[in-house]
């Protein structure tokens, strides 16, 4: 279900914090004991990354014997992952480990509290998550929202096609845009054909002029609740998603009004999950 982020991610995530070694536990001499370590969380989380977080600390020398799937719920105080290596190779890979469970969980939770909210208002309606994670993470992220239960709204440019005011602008306006949508539908049988608006009345143009998704950016719920009902009187297979500044506060307003999909950015952006970290020698060869 999930995507698992390549070897060569994990190496340069390893590459930014251990690039020369590890100073202290070298000067320490305390490298070449034997140790487990154990992430737990501190709160209740949907974890994420937690296969990757397992092979950064294998990379690293240690031997993996615990790990809940990317997607699992859990409560305060249960251990996500543990595993046995050498001090020098726990060392290596925790902090690397823990960034990238906590940053991925966070995105996931949250993506969660609100699926959870809007399904209860409307089980079909989708959520789906904007391309506007930080530059260098799209893996983590798309992996973290759908551990959520959310999916990409976009990957990229290549795959999808959404007309903007920024591309319309260059064809004459809206208007001149939507003569051009048969020819669109010729040239790409297979896809969609969605274009963006800002208001009611470009909406309602949007839907005569027969597109698939008309997205409506930056609308208040009460606005939309009320253009709504119009669109499916024009279209009974136009789908209609919301976009711009939905977030946990709003997101049950905005399933109310009736949309099909609501389009987030917000799910990125927030708290990282709490996971406590314990290192501890042992008896047993690592």
């Amino acid at each position: 279900m999930f995507n698992h982020l390549p070897d060569a991610e994990l190496d340069r995530f390893l590459d930014e914090d251990i690039p020369y070694g590890d100073l202290t536990t070298s000067l320490l001499g305390i490298g070449e004991q034997p140790a487990t370590i154990t992430f737990t969380c501190r709160e209740n989380s949907i974890v994420c990354c937690t296969e990757e977080a397992a092979r950064i600390l294998e990379r690293c020398g240690a031997s993996v014997h615990a790990c809940l799937k990317s997607g699992s719920s859990v409560l305060n105080g249960t251990t996500i992952l543990s595993a046995h290596g050498s001090a020098a190779a726990l060392h290596a890979g925790w902090k690397v480990a823990l960034n990238l469970l906590e940053y991925a969980s966070g995105i996931a939770t949250r993506t969660g509290e609100i699926v959870e909210k809007v399904k209860a208002i409307n089980p079909n309606i989708a959520v789906v998550a904007t391309r506007k994670s930080f530059p260098g993470t799209k893996k983590v992220a798309v992996k973290a929202i759908m551990a959520g239960g959310a999916l990409p709204h976009r990957l990229g440019l290549s795959e999808s096609i959404l007309l903007f005011r920024q591309h319309t602008s260059f064809l004459g306006g809206l208007d001149a845009a939507l003569q051009m949508l048969p020819e669109l539908k010729r040239n790409v049988p297979e896809q969609k054909i969605m274009v963006e608006v800002e208001s009611a009345e470009e909406a309602l143009k949007v839907a005569l002029a027969g597109t698939d998704v008309v997205q409506l950016d930056k609308m208040t719920p009460e606005a939309l609740a009320q253009v709504v009902p119009q669109l499916r009187a024009q279209s009974q297979t136009l789908k209609i998603s919301a976009a711009g500044g939905i977030n946990a506060q709003n997101a049950v307003a905005y399933a109310q009004s009736g949309v099909d999909i609501l389009v987030l950015s917000s799910l990125y952006f927030g708290k990282p999950a709490d996971i406590g970290v314990s290192i501890v020698p042992t008896t047993t060869s690592p």
